[in-house]
């Protein structure tokens, strides 16, 4: 099932990316713009994943740490105000390994969001309705990765509540590179159709860096491509909705 979940969400990355964003910057400035905006783009995220340490959903990257470092990370019982019923449970840290995974996920994926976040903005500035066209894609696309951000959090000891609060926090650096995108191309609206293509060369390191590498191995050979094939139908289906 992760495979799967995963396999929808590189779908739908890849398909927004080609069908939309680029084509799109194709069509209002030409292929130079398109060109130069999606190499940039693919260049910007491949700087990010040498430059700052994190970890793929399934996979250490360890550039410029020491990978057997340990994170000292207070294990007493946390309580809080409120348990939240169930959800809320004591915190007592069983795995080490496990949360410090979980952590540098969750610093991966809040890298990953700011530009996602450009993305929308870029396309919001560019059209209202092709803006919430994006913004739907994406949310397809984010619900894997919040499985992802607190399943190991959960598996090493840390409450649900927690967990989720963690996966919550890194989804909000989304809206975060939106309002950026937003402000900057009010002021610079020429550059919306290079926006839009660098929008799209992040989407497309993304997938084929992370997204499908890991699905496919943490999923059944063949629930793989069948989620990629769905997440391109969910974005064929949205395109036709929206008439974008």
């Amino acid at each position: 099932m992760f495979g799967f979940l995963m396999g929808i969400a590189a779908g739908v990355m890849i398909t927004l990316a080609f069908l939309e964003l680029v084509n799109e910057a194709w069509e209002l400035a030409g292929f130079w713009t398109a060109t130069l905006g999606f190499g940039a783009g693919a260049l910007f995220m491949f700087m990010i994943d040498i430059l700052l340490p994190h970890i793929r959903f399934g996979e250490k990257e360890v550039y410029g740490t020491d990978p057997t470092a340990q994170l000292e990370l207070e294990t007493n019982p946390h309580h809080g105000r409120h348990r939240f019923g169930r959800i809320r449970s004591e915190t007592r840290i069983l795995d080490q390994r496990m949360l410090r995974s979980g952590v540098l996920i969750a610093i991966g994926i809040t890298i990953h969001n700011i530009p996602e976040g450009i993305a929308v903005g870029a396309g919001y500035m560019y059209a209202p309705r092709f803006g919430m066209f994006i913004a739907l894609a994406i949310l397809l696309h984010n619900i894997p990765e919040g499985i992802a951000t607190a399943l190991p959090l959960c598996k090493s000891g840390v409450c649900r509540w927690d967990s989720f609060r963690v996966a919550l926090f890194s989804g909000l650096a989304e809206p975060i590179g939106a309002v950026v995108a937003a402000l900057f191309l009010t002021s610079f609206a020429g550059f919306i159709p290079f926006s839009l293509a660098f929008a799209g060369g992040v989407m497309v390191f993304i997938t084929l860096d992370e997204l499908i590498p890991t699905a496919r191995e943490h999923g059944h050979e063949h629930f793989t491509p069948m989620g990629i094939i769905l997440g391109a139908l969910f974005v064929f289906l949205l395109s036709g909705i929206f008439g974008v």
